[in-house]
């Protein structure tokens, strides 16, 4: 800018036609000085709009950066949470509480002594079957439920992942990554509930099967309190003895 200014400048110094006495003086440094200024203040404003340019375009950065991600799974994996909360709140006879456990462990399984009637017995033995065999139950629906999850993790995986890779910003970048990590920890809790349930039904049937054993040497005290048999001698009417 400022050499065409000065191009300008010679050019309009050499067009100048040589002065008389009768015309005005005309002053060629003033005009220069002129110029020059005229062409400092072009530069300044060329600078000005570049740098309003690049504020803009810095502006439209920000914007997307700022941008929130359209995708969200955070509904779905909520719904996946509760369906795994209810299989869990349906857990049959002896529930996942300390005093539900408390109550029927007292109940059902340290409550077996040699002085029981042979009904009672029976009863405890028919309760703790039914707590085993309800166990294993919630443990397979459990890990039923787990396995269905599978399908839709994938999806939504791939779903985040794609949009971690498109995103136009950092903050959609971020909320990609927030939710893949939300995922996971419902993946985690699924896993957790799974061991739980497992734990569960193994732990049932290791106490019904040690309760059992008490139950029969209870039962083996019952009856060896009673005198062993005796032969006796019976007369038979018409035998002749």
């Amino acid at each position: 800018m400022v050499r065409l200014a000065i191009t300008i400048m010679a050019t309009t110094v050499s067009a100048i036609p040589s002065a008389h006495a009768q015309w005005a003086v005309y002053d060629a440094a003033n005009h220069v000085q002129t110029v020059l200024i005229a062409a400092r203040e072009l530069q300044q404003i060329d600078n000005q709009i570049t740098s309003l340019a690049n504020q803009a375009q810095m502006l439209v950065n920000q914007g997307k950066n700022l941008a929130t991600l359209p995708l969200s799974t955070l509904s779905s994996l909520q719904a996946t949470i509760s369906q795994t909360t209810s299989l869990l709140a349906q857990a049959q006879n002896i529930a996942y509480s300390v005093s539900s456990v408390e109550q029927q462990y007292q109940q059902s399984y340290t409550s077996v002594s040699s002085g029981m009637s042979d009904s009672a017995l029976y009863s405890q033995a028919q309760t703790r079957w039914q707590n085993s065999v309800g166990g294993f139950e919630d443990a397979l629906k459990l890990q039923a439920r787990v396995v269905g999850n599978i399908p839709s993790d994938g999806s939504a995986m791939t779903q985040l992942v794609s949009a971690s890779q498109t995103s136009t910003g950092a903050l959609q970048a971020a909320q990609a990554g927030n939710q893949l990590l939300a995922l996971q920890s419902r993946q985690l809790s699924d896993i957790q509930a799974e061991l739980a349930a497992n734990g569960r039904a193994a732990e049932l049937e290791r106490a019904r099967q040690a309760t059992n054993e008490a139950a029969a040497q209870a039962q083996y005290q019952h009856f060896a309190q009673y005198d062993a048999y005796v032969p006796e001698t019976v007369a038979i009417p018409g035998s002749g003895n």
